[in-house]
Order: structure tokens, then C-alpha cells, then sequence
């Protein structure tokens, strides 16, 4: 497929995978036998890699943690045990971020009670 039409299959624009492709998440590949344009075409397991990465952005990965992801799932170049310690760094992170905010909410409260 085109990256028209992968945009319009993992709901992003095409600004965005050109963006995704250039920090080296997704990967379009010329067609051989076709000689009379540039075009990239892209495959299910782009849609699958850009489903990832939006799936990971809205967990609070940044783009090196979903590269991070990306390598782990896709190149297979980590154990099951590497991937479940990537995972569980991000809930750590993610609890630790959740105590913060707690915190400063607490404080927030505390300036109201005192207006």
C-alpha cells in the first residue's frame, strides 16, 4: 500500500509516519518492479508497528522507549525476560510519576484551603 493509504489505515497523517520513518519506527520499501516513480509501499506490519507506537504514546513512552519497544517485539533481538524489564521500568516510571502528580495536587489543595 501507499502511504496514503496506510495514513488512513492507522488513523495519522502522512506528516506523521514521514516523521515515524525518519527516526527509524516505520519502514517503506520500493517496489522492484516498478521503475516510473519513487514510491514507497508499506506492508500490515507497518499498520501493526504505527498501532504500536500510537498505543505506546498514549502510555507515556517517548519515542526512544517505543524504538526501545519497536527493536524488542520486531527484531526479536531481546528475551522475554528483557521485555517484561522494559515494561516494568515503564510502570515503575509511571508510578512514580502518579505519586508526583498526587503530591502536587495535595499542595494545590492546601494553597485553596488557605485563600
Amino acid at each position: 500500500m501507499l502511504i496514503n493509504e496506510l495514513a488512513k489505515r492507522a488513523g495519522v497523517s502522512v506528516h506523521t509516519i514521514r516523521f515515524y520513518e525518519r527516526y527509524g519506527l516505520v519502514r517503506g520499501h520500493r517496489d522492484p518492479t516498478i521503475t516510473s516513480n519513487n514510491h514507497l509501499h508499506y506492508d500490515e506490519e507497518s499498520v501493526d508497528r504505527l498501532e504500536l507506537i500510537l498505543d505506546a504514546k498514549s502510555a507515556g513512552f517517548t519515542l526512544q522507549e517505543i524504538s526501545e519497544i519497536i527493536d524488542a517485539w520486531y527484531k526479536d533481538t531481546y528475551t522475554k525476560r528483557e521485555k517484561r524489564q522494559i515494561l516494568e521500568r515503564k510502570l515503575q516510571a509511571l508510578d512514580d510519576k502518579i505519586k508526583e502528580l498526587r503530591q502536587m495536587k495535595k499542595i494545590i489543595k492546601d494553597c485553596l484551603e488557605e485563600i
